[in-house]
Order: structure tokens, then C-alpha cells, then sequence
């Protein structure tokens, strides 16, 4: 008779991303996976998927490319991973038809968070002066602090979280401070850095779709796999994100277009879930606002959530904006 005892099971390989702060997330799954199985073995591989090896490209160019996901499910596919950790907010909203999104874990501070060069005395957005330069990548971003702030000015920034952190620094370099999540900084030990937190009731911005919480993904029908990570999926967490995600997909976003959301838990046990969503044009000058708050108690009721948003957005104008990014998109080569 065969040995199934957790000893005699292949080590579960664990992809994910060669950043500093995908393998620190990467090990944080593994040390939780490994305290659910201690007499298993796990494994990590790192790979550079495109989003890595292509930082100067400004990520709207790229549409809704997987820019972050395709080689690891490739991977995945092929049976040489067992699981890929993810940024959840870089997993597109549909994913391919052999993979699974296997569990949402507790979910970090979904924040952005401000970084203002060490140099300078600036301590908030509302403190710095006319022409400041934000770096940032992201078109949801900027969008929805250009409606804030016009009097402010964006260059594109890319790269790990320590590249644009130096980048920053740089007493020649370009940009009085940047913008990136809060989760990713306190995840790496840099806590300290942020200047201030952006939620609506800071600084003014929602966040991106999923962010501050990881994805795990699997091979469809991986069923072992799928029992042993379903274990450190977290309830509040999981309905959130999913109603996030409805949203985006029945807006047909993808990572590259200026889309906020922010979810509260009102009350967890009447299991009261607050959403708002915001799409910004790209120079700020247009956008549609709206919030929605109702029981969310099941999956189906969470992603109805998210639905319901997206069509009142649409209702209010939110297609038109989204049709004409789309369409000035610039093609990649």
C-alpha cells in the first residue's frame, strides 16, 4: 500500500516573482503552509515575467496584457509549480481556463501611500507646491490626483520597490516623491518611508481592485492543493476582493486603467459590506463616483455587489470614459 503521509508527499513548489517583495510574500505563505504541514517540505522558484524585464514601458501601454501572471501559469500549467503567490491586484479579473484562484489569506493595509524624497520637508500631497513631480506608473493614480491636485506633475516610474525608492532619493533626480501601496512597504520593513496614507479619508484616492492582498493560484482540479491553501483563505477578506474583482471585470478594466474601489466591512456580523468605486479620465477632469452597501453573506452575493456597481457607474457615464482611454491607447509594439 502506497505512503501518503505528509513525509512521503513531493515538496509543494511555490512560484512567484525574483522582486524582493514577491519572495518575502512567498515566504509568508510558505512558513503558514509549513505550520499546516510540518512534515512537508516546500519550495520556492523565482522567475522575471515580463512586467520585470520590461521597466521603462509606461504599464497603460500595455493594456490589459498579463504582464505579471502569464509565465507563471505557464509554469503552473506544466506541473513544475504547485501554487504561484500574486499580488492579487496584478491577477487579471478572468483568469485562464486550467488555473484557479485557490484562496485570498488576510488581507494587509489596501492603502497607497505617499514617499516624499528624504531631502525635502514635505510631509503630505496638500503641502507640496505647484509643478512637484509624482512618480508613479500607475494611470489611476495620477488620474485621480490630477482631479485632486492639478497643480501637480507625473512622471512615469518603474521598477522594484528599492529602484524607485533610490530613484526617489536621488538629490539630482526628477521626482519629489512617488506613490505605491502600503502594504507593499510595510511588508518589506519600510513602514517608516510613507508620509502619508491615501484612503479617501486621507489623501483622497481609492485604491486598486485587490491591493494589499495576495491571490494564491492553482491548477484547475488540483483538489490536494486546493483543501491544504483553502485553510488560509480569510472570509472578510475573500468577499471583498471578489466584489472588487466583479467590478472590474464587468467594466472590462484591466491593471492600466483608472479605476479606484475601497471596501469596508460596516458591520461583520449583519455582514454589512460598504463599496465605493471611482473612474477617472486620464487628465482628471472628468470622472464618475458612486457607492453601494448591502448584506454580502456568500460569493455569489459579493460578486452581485460588484455587478450592481458597475452597471450604476456605466448608468452614469463611466463606459464613455473607459471607451475613449482605450481607444487613444498607444500600441505596443
Amino acid at each position: 500500500m502506497a505512503d501518503s503521509s505528509p513525509n512521503s508527499l513531493p515538496p509543494l513548489r511555490i512560484g512567484t516573482r525574483r522582486s524582493k517583495l514577491a519572495i518575502v510574500q512567498a515566504e509568508g505563505i510558505r512558513d503558514n503552509l509549513q505550520k499546516l504541514s510540518p512534515d512537508r517540505s516546500f519550495e520556492i522558484v523565482t522567475l522575471h515575467t515580463l512586467g520585470d524585464r520590461d521597466k521603462s514601458t509606461a504599464l497603460y501601454s500595455f493594456g490589459a496584457k498579463n504582464l505579471w501572471t502569464a509565465e507563471l501559469e505557464e509554469k503552473l500549467n506544466s506541473g513544475e509549480l504547485d501554487v504561484v503567490v500574486h499580488c492579487l491586484k496584478d491577477m487579471p479579473t478572468t483568469l485562464p481556463d486550467t488555473c484557479d484562484l485557490a484562496a485570498i489569506p488576510p488581507r494587509d493595509d489596501p492603502r497607497d501611500a505617499l514617499i516624499i524624497k528624504s531631502s525635502l520637508p514635505y510631509t503630505t500631497l496638500q503641502s507640496l507646491p505647484a509643478g512637484a513631480i509624482v512618480g508613479t506608473s500607475s494611470v489611476r493614480r495620477s488620474a485621480q490626483l490630477r482631479r485632486l491636485y492639478p497643480h501637480l506633475r507625473f512622471a512615469n516610474l518603474r521598477g522594484n520597490v528599492e529602484t524607485r525608492l533610490a530613484k526617489v532619493d536621488d538629490p539630482d533626480g526628477e521626482y519629489t516623491c512617488m506613490v505605491m501601496s502600503a502594504a507593499g512597504l510595510e511588508r518589506l520593513g519600510l513602514q517608516h518611508r510613507i508620509s502619508q496614507y491615501l484612503g479617501s479619508r486621507d489623501g483622497g484616492i481609492l485604491h486598486a481592485v485587490g491591493q494589499g492582498a495576495l491571490g494564491l493560484e492553482i491548477r484547475k482540479g488540483d483538489s490536494a492543493t486546493l483543501e491544504l491553501l483553502d485553510r488560509l483563505g480569510d472570509e472578510g477578506s475573500t468577499l471583498a476582493c471578489l466584489a472588487e474583482r466583479a467590478l472590474m471585470r464587468a467594466l472590462e478594466g484591466g491593471c492600466s486603467v483608472p479605476i479606484g474601489v475601497e471596501t469596508e466591512w460596516v458591520d461583520w456580523a449583519a455582514r454589512l459590506l460598504a463599496m465605493r468605486a471611482i473612474v477617472v479620465s486620464l487628465d482628471g477632469t472628468r470622472s464618475v463616483l458612486d457607492s453601494v452597501e448591502v448584506r454580502v453573506q456568500s460569493k455569489e452575493e459579493a460578486i452581485a455587489l460588484g455587478e450592481e456597481l458597475a452597471a450604476r457607474l456605466v448608468k452614469a457615464g463611466a463606459d464613455g470614459i473607459l471607451t475613449e482611454i482605450n481607444t487613444n491607447r498607444p500600441p505596443k509594439e
